[in-house]
């Protein structure tokens, strides 16, 4: 029996997945990650504890895998996207803690750019916007710092996740494979999206030499295999296992929910929500309040579709993480898992709204001076109502992110692919469907951002033979249908689009610099 082992290395947590050949997720094993705030508005990761999560995960299922006595074809890795970890290869060390995509530290030096009339330009080669979000800034910010000044140009490695991941399973102790592939190159600001290339004019806007960045290779494809050493003897029967499909997070949900035909759609509850697209092999131009990324490069496997995809994305920044904040910063909840059953025990959220724009609002409104809001507060308001509201804020994010879709492409959404662990909430996809007014499928598997993975993965390495054979497996667990009157989701709607114009500019001129 043969399986395909994903690394899932996310905002909040560490994963490691077991998937067999029908698609499904057989085992798993988690690690919490850290969150460090040395600063309003600047979040944190330990790079070194990242690697100790996939190696602690992966040591876990891999037992698991021996006294199963299957056999690993291939791993696949997945990842938060735009957070960026320095790190010296002639030693192995971390040079600063990972500067995560929540991070607004260089909202100041984005502004810059944008009044300097660079914003034409970055949104033309990139397909994103000139915002703190995005990697290339981070990396600046290091090396204006002093982060990286010690470390020799040749021996410094400049990466998002996936290539700190992928150095050390393919053998940091001998020089590891550092590289990454176009859906998180094209992340970082620095990419160029038509040529499928880094940009020297990119890189010299913001400061960062291109022998720093990692190598671009497709993201079905062998990248490298996994060291001997890279596990020790309790990781010996993934020695030698195929590395061979990488995927940023999202573009890997999109990959896992089959959304391999232009016109389909998901989104993504997770840390934050995120809707995707696939428009096809053709960049479209980057509509307003939205982006344009590579969706996935097959390489030599794309079949008759050709290697190449594109999506639109949506972001909010702000969606799981404010039921963290719910849980650990106000106890309003024991466990995440207690959401959906409090929000669930009222009716409505008795006229209060939540604006969870903690770190600024992405889509459509790209406002990093943006704040956190809860309005429509009375003394009959409580947990349940509070609970409610947030549930409800996801929701309402969606619909936004959509609805530019809709605008800038003139397709309507017939079906909405959904994932991540908020969408276990039945609560939460009936509230959006009724706010779409169209149809939600939630598959079998939620865990789609690592099966995403470990199919690219597999597809490189023979497990399945084609897209379509794909497609076939994935399987529906529930489909949510809109209420047919639109009369209360749209006056609702409207309701949390006025505290949205509360919440928006309102950080300090001084503090939306950095």
């Amino acid at each position: 029996m043969t399986c395909i082992v994903a690394v899932d290395a996310g905002t909040t947590g560490v994963r490691a997945l077991v998937i067999d050949h029908a698609g499904q997720v057989t085992d798993i094993a988690y690690r919490e990650l850290a969150q460090y705030f040395p600063r309003p508005g600047w979040v944190e990761h330990d790079a070194t504890e990242i690697i100790d999560h996939v190696r602690a995960t992966l040591l876990e299922v891999a037992g698991r895998i021996a006294e199963r006595g299957e056999r690993v074809a291939a791993l696949g890795i997945t990842n938060q996207r735009e957070t960026v970890v320095a790190w010296d290869r002639s030693t192995g060390a971390p040079l600063h803690r990972a500067i995560v995509w929540q991070d607004k530290r260089t909202r100041g030096h984005c502004r810059s750019l944008r009044e300097a009339g660079h914003l034409d330009l970055v949104r033309s080669r990139t397909g994103l916007m000139l915002d703190s979000y995005f990697s290339a800034t981070k990396m600046a910010w290091l090396a204006e710092h002093g982060a990286l000044s010690s470390t020799p140009v040749g021996d410094l490695a400049l990466g998002t996740v996936d290539s700190w991941v992928l150095w050390h399973l393919s053998g940091a102790e001998h020089g590891g494979v550092f590289a990454t592939d176009p859906t998180n190159a094209s992340r970082t600001l620095l990419y160029d999206i038509d040529e499928g290339a880094w940009s020297d004019e990119l890189c010299a806007l913001f400061g960062v030499e291109r022998a720093v960045l990692a190598d671009v290779r497709p993201s079905c494809g062998r990248f490298a295999v996994v060291s001997a050493a890279a596990l020790g003897d309790g990781g010996r029967g993934l020695a030698g296992v195929p590395i061979s499909g990488i995927a940023g997070d999202q573009q890997a949900a999109l990959f896992g929910q089959a959304c391999f035909a232009s016109g389909m759609v998901k989104a993504t509850y997770g840390t934050g929500s995120f809707v995707l697209a696939n428009v096809g092999a053709k960049r479209p131009p980057p509509p307003a309040g939205l982006l344009t990324t590579v969706a996935w490069d097959l390489g030599g496997h794309g079949g008759e579709g050709g290697p190449l995809a594109y999506a639109l994305e949506g972001s909010a920044f702000v969606s799981g993480a404010a039921i963290q904040w719910l849980r650990d910063g106000l106890a309003v909840i024991e466990r995440s898992e207690d959401m959906g059953p409090l929000a669930g025990s009222v009716a409505d959220s008795g006229g209060v709204y939540v604006v969870p724009a903690f770190t600024g609002m992405g889509s459509p409104w790209w406002d990093e001076s943006a704040r956190g809001t809860i309005t429509g507060i009375t003394r009959g308001a409580g947990r349940a109502q509070l609970a409610r509201a947030t549930v409800e804020a996801m929701a309402y994010q969606v619909r936004a992110m959509v609805e530019a879709m809709v605008a800038a492409t003139g397709t309507p959404v017939s079906e909405l692919r959904v994932d991540g662990g908020a969408s276990a909430m039945d609560l939460l996809l009936s509230l959006q469907a009724d706010q779409l007014a169209t149809c939600v499928a939630r598959p079998t598997s939620i865990e789609t951002t690592a099966l995403g993975a470990a199919t690219l993965a597999g597809l490189a390495e023979g497990v399945w033979d084609s897209l379509d054979e794909l497609s076939a497996r994935w399987s529906l667990d529930a489909r949510f249908e809109p209420a047919a009157d639109r009369t209360i989701p749209d006056a609702l709607y409207a309701a949390w689009q006025r505290a949205v114009e509360r919440a928006r500019h309102w950080a300090r001129e001084d503090e939306a610099q950095g």
